[in-house]
């Protein structure tokens, strides 16, 4: 079946993430409001048993249609990878995970015959993807292989008025400190400045965490502040981009908060998520940095503990659902 729509609006591949979780309710949510299906075309990679499955628990069916229709979701049906075991709800499992995964090289297919503009995919469980095969540490390096993309990646996390992008991620805190180098503290830099253009902003101003302690103390708590930070930090204005540091993480987020930056570039990845999250878990959204399409989800997981109580919030979702647009759109645009 294509999936090919008929209209120059963004293009928008969705997936319901793991079906343990609170994803299918939140697409069905976000699907009953009419400003989303009314700001892109929207294809949902899944199957009728699962939106129909959708539609019941929360009591908004989800509307869709198997050809191209103005207005309306598409569905691409993916049955055929359907796993033979039931889903389980709450749990993390091998077909849920499997699932989950399935539907999203489906998306990345899209996206390598230039079907969609844009991803965007309701939380998942990495037990359940490492269950179902999955040997990268997470679904970024999946990503990256699926599509065989080069160059540095990173996770960033939004929310309104501020960004944040990692140096080092997935790694253990015993690895970090030899992921700081150079050359990825300027890559990274890089990295966000630009998906900050894409998303917007003319001119954005990034502040710069620093690695150690008091931002090493002069050399007291680490040279890396002195020997790496800086001098990335020095090479990315030298290319024009408005960038200040390394300031102590301690501090750095009360400046953003007071409007110093439009984006803080973290050195590893608690360092940022513990602000971001106290700052704003409702809403916060990931997107997959340094791909060739923009892939967004909500900054939270599966919350299994909330699954099936109609309690979910879906101020993430829609926050990722809007950038996804926003960002595919202007990537659209300009060819």
């Amino acid at each position: 079946m294509s999936t090919t729509t008929t209209t120059s609006r963004t293009r928008v591949a969705v997936t319901l993430g793991d079906p343990a979780g609170v994803g299918p309710e939140l697409i069905a949510k976000l699907l009953s409001r009419p400003e989303s299906t009314a700001s892109a075309d929207i294809v949902l990679i899944s199957d009728e048993a699962e939106l129909k499955a959708a539609g019941e628990e929360t009591g908004l069916p989800i509307v869709y249609s198997t050809e191209p229709i103005a207005g309306v979701p598409l569905l691409h049906d993916n049955s055929a990878a359907r796993p033979v075991a039931a889903f389980e709800r709450r749990k993390a499992t091998e077909a849920g995970g499997r699932w989950a995964l399935d539907n999203l090289r489906t998306a990345l297919g899209m996206v390598k015959r230039g079907e969609a503009d844009a991803i965007l995919f309701a939380p998942l469980n990495k037990t359940s993807l490492h269950l179902a095969g999955m040997t990268e540490n997470d679904e970024l390096r999946w990503f990256e292989d699926v599509l065989d993309v080069g160059g540095f990646t990173s996770e960033l996390n939004v929310l309104p008025g501020l960004w944040t992008a990692r140096v080092t991620s997935h790694v253990s805190i015993a690895e970090v400190a030899e992921g700081i180098t150079r050359e990825n503290v300027v890559q990274a830099g890089r990295l966000l400045d630009r998906v900050l253009r894409e998303s917007g902003l003319d001119a954005p101003r990034i502040g710069v965490c620093a690695l150690n302690p008091h931002a090493g103390e002069n050399g007291k708590f680490g040279r890396h502040e002195l020997d790496i930070i800086g001098p990335a930090i020095g090479d990315l204005a030298g290319e024009g981009i408005d960038v200040t540091g390394p300031f102590p993480s301690d501090t750095i987020f009360l400046r953003a908060k007071a409007g110093d930056f439009d984006g803080i570039l973290t050195m590893y990845h608690d360092q940022g998520q513990i602000a971001m999250k106290l700052m704003g878990f409702d809403g916060g959204v990931t997107i997959a940095g340094g791909l060739p399409v923009p892939i967004c989800t909500p900054a939270h997981g599966t919350a299994f503990d909330v699954v099936g109580k109609g309690v979910a919030t879906t101020g993430s979702i829609q926050n990722a659902f809007d950038l996804a647009v926003r960002i595919g759109g202007r990537r659209a645009a300009r060819g």
